[in-house]
């Protein structure tokens, strides 16, 4: 059961990865992988991996929505930031709505069944 759990938890978070690290890079301005997997898990979507983070910053990246910039690190190796583009910015205007929407009658829709 708890394999089913985490299955399902994972396929929820396949949904919002995206316009969750979008919505964190407008809200903080730019970040580097292991901040923004810190400030996911502090938003309540804990145990991302890395191995699922960095395509997804990396795809969104190609898709031009976030520009990146290597910056040395201190005292330890390079880190990649990155942050929102126009474009980024157009699309997380543009889905974060319908993805609210969708969300709010999710959950109408599986209280209505606890409920039943």
């Amino acid at each position: 059961m708890a394999e089913r759990t985490t299955t399902r938890q994972t396929q929820w978070l396949r949904g919002v990865l995206d316009l969750a690290v979008l919505a964190l890079l407008a809200e903080g301005g730019e970040g580097y992988g292991y901040t923004l997997l810190q400030r996911l898990a502090e938003a309540g979507l804990p145990d991302m991996k890395a191995g699922t983070l960095y395509p997804l910053l990396n795809r969104l990246a190609a898709d031009g929505l976030l520009d990146t910039e290597w910056r040395a690190g201190e005292g330890g190796p390079g880190r990649k930031f990155f942050t929102l583009t126009d474009q980024g910015r157009a699309v997380l205007a543009e889905m974060g709505p319908k993805w609210t929407e969708f969300a709010r009658n999710s959950i109408t829709v599986v209280e209505r069944g606890m409920k039943a």
